[in-house]
């Protein structure tokens, strides 16, 4: 097999979603330490607990992700092929468990610890990580799993439906 038919049975050739969010926390990281924006997020109590719920959420979510992508028996690597399209689990909630569970988990590190430069780099992360990623991955289990990928597109969000 040549490298170009190996690049199209995987989505992509590099990690890219957990390269985007790490990359996220050390330029807030960094950012921080140069130009420091305290005082500009509320501080107190009440925002850190929801900054704590809402990473452990996340956290939940990634759990549950990789969990059910374990019972599946599905590749949990974004540069690899799919082996499984997983429907169940967090996957009946959002097409990207994992991702969704890790803009949470910095979404709430942001809110716990004050940090707006977190808050506006996950704000750029989202968006790296559909067009890097996601697009890819969707385009590959198209391919992959043919009109069982559509229906399954079709009735699940990308990241998250909420309903009031």
């Amino acid at each position: 097999m040549n490298q170009s038919t190996n690049r199209q049975d995987r989505p992509n050739t590099v990690p890219w979603p957990p390269i985007i969010f790490a990359g996220a926390v050390a330029a807030a990281v960094i950012l921080g330490h140069v130009y420091p924006l305290g005082g500009v997020l509320p501080s107190g109590t009440a925002l850190r607990c929801v900054g704590a719920v809402i990473l452990f959420t996340g956290i939940g979510f990634d759990v549950a992700a990789m969990r059910e992508m374990r019972r599946h028996r599905a590749n949990i690597l974004p540069h690899r092929a799919a082996t499984a399209l997983v429907t169940s689990g967090p996957f009946a909630l959002s097409r990207n468990p994992i991702y969704l569970g890790n803009t949470l988990v910095l979404t709430g590190a942001a809110l716990l610890f004050g940090s707006l430069w977190l808050l506006l780099a996950v704000a750029a992360a989202v968006p790296a990580v559909s067009v890097l990623a996601i697009r890819r991955e969707e385009a590959h289990l198209a391919a992959q799993f043919g009109d069982a990928w559509t229906a399954y597109a079709e009735r699940t969000p990308r990241w998250i439906r909420l309903r009031f």
